[in-house]
């Protein structure tokens, strides 16, 4: 590194905490110069002649001001449509995306949103409107991006409470023709297509906001009830019981691009069998099918933890309750028992309902509508009624006594399928959740104190 002497009195800063080297650009407006200060290391085993370190101190103009300026939150249709402030008369400025535009004769009407919300903030403009030109000559169109600086007023439709009397619009960026996100309502199926832009719908925002206030009051619930969160790894060799088949991941095939046209004889193989060793890890590595491994050891030393993140099974099978991917929460407990693991499991899921229920109530209101009608009456259910306990054999007994025909029949030692949750909860005990205890489960689970048989373990059953 050249260093340029100085030519005129140099203001010394504060030094750097740490050592960095810096690479300046000829034409750069600072221009600072370096001192050099070497000092021998006190430690080292060498003389100073052999080893120094070196400290770089910038020096600056006394007139160089050029500062971060201040991270400040944008004000967002949310903060307006939920009435957070008094807004009436203020002159806002909002960015956005086109979600409707009703050209008339005298008066545009144009909804903008920019995610924050379900609804959209209807904006109104009449032809005096600084930039009126881009909407009328067919520039802005459903799916553009805008800038938008009006005043706020009490809206004459009904459908809103205010609207934005705009008095400059500012074109971002442009919507190509065949932007497919309309007003009409599209399929899902539709959307898979599409699905860089899927987000842009009601139904997927949506989706994305409540997935949002869940992972935000999963770690609420966890952090203000003395839990650590362990980053658990994704791929791993690790393997967890009755967790399914695991993903393997592996760089012995082929780049994606030449992985069609690869013959399987180019994995390399040893003696018939895949040569490991040749492999990225030098050994097999899979997608993590559960962090209860990771949790666990991290247990025994921080007490209560818990592991949140993205899993992955290689079950082929396509039914609700398989998925390929999903994000588990794994809670370990030091000096707990059962009961504890049921309070806590039962504290958890009415804490993260209630948090919905409360912060998305637009959202949620549009499942109720357009979704899964009835889901917010399930929830309640859920968050306010008392959950009740039984062991298994109780359910067995209970299920083997009711009057109705099952798919799967009822024995002891049998899987509980989901027509008998369901009977459980809805029929026997009127839609309150349950738990049911004391399985008879594999040798690892912790036994039961009073019958050798079951084991300590509960599942959670509310459809």
């Amino acid at each position: 590194m050249s260093v340029a002497m100085a030519t005129r009195p140099l203001r010394i800063v504060k030094p750097f905490s740490y050592v960095a080297f810096a690479y300046l650009n000829a034409s750069s407006t600072l221009k600072p110069s370096f001192l050099l200060r070497s000092h021998p290391l006190p430690s080292s085993p060498f003389s100073s002649s052999h080893r120094r370190r070196i400290f770089c101190t910038a020096t600056l103009p006394s007139d160089a001001t050029n500062k971060v300026p201040q991270f400040r939150k944008k004000l967002k249709v949310s903060d307006v449509k939920d009435g957070q402030f008094d807004s009436l008369g203020n002159t806002l400025v909002l960015q956005g995306w086109v979600r409707t535009l009703r050209l008339q004769s005298s008066v545009t009407f144009l909804e903008i949103n920019d995610g924050s919300c379900l609804s959209n903030m209807q904006c109104v403009l009449d032809t005096e409107v600084e930039g009126y030109d881009q909407v009328e000559s067919g520039l802005i169109t459903t799916g553009a991006s805008v800038w938008v600086q009006g005043i706020v007023v009490k809206s004459q439709g009904t459908k809103q409470k205010v609207e934005l009397k705009l008095n400059k619009i500012v074109l971002v960026g442009k919507s190509d023709p065949s932007f497919p996100i309309q007003k009409k309502r599209v399929s899902r199926e539709f959307l898979r297509t599409k699905a860089h832009l899927r987000a842009r719908t009601n139904t997927f925002g949506a989706v994305a906001r409540v997935r949002n206030a869940l992972a935000y009051a999963t770690h609420k619930f966890f952090q203000e009830n003395g839990f650590v969160w362990v980053s658990s790894p994704i791929i791993t060799a690790s393997d967890c019981e009755g967790a399914g088949e695991q993903f393997c991941v592996t760089t012995l095939i082929p780049n994606s691009h030449e992985t069609a046209d690869s013959p399987v004889d180019a994995i390399p193989k040893n003696d018939k069998l895949i040569d490991w060793s040749q492999d990225f890890f030098g050994k097999p590595a899979f997608l993590t099918v559960s962090g209860q491994l990771n949790a666990e050891t991290y247990a025994t030393a921080l007490s209560d933890v818990y592991t949140f993140g993205p899993t992955f099974r290689a079950e082929n099978s396509n039914t609700s309750r398989h998925l390929a991917e999903f994000w588990m929460i794994e809670p370990e407990l030091a000096f707990a028992d059962l009961n504890d693991d049921m309070a806590c499991a039962t504290a958890y899921l009415q804490f993260v309902i209630r948090h919905i229920l409360d912060n998305c109530k637009e959202d949620m209101e549009f499942f109720n509508t357009w979704i899964d009608k009835g889901i917010i009456d399930r929830l309640s259910d859920v968050a306010e009624k008392d959950v009740l306990q039984i062991t298994y054999t109780e359910a067995v007994d209970l299920l083997s006594r009711a009057n109705k025909k099952f798919e799967f029949p009822v024995k002891w030692g049998c899987d509980l399928q989901s027509e008998h949750e369901r009977y459980i909860t809805e029929e026997a005990f009127g839609g309150c959740p349950v738990i049911i205890r004391d399985y008879p489960k594999a040798c690892y689970f912790s036994p039961s104190f009073s019958v050798h048989t079951i084991v300590q373990a509960a599942v959670y059953g509310r459809q």
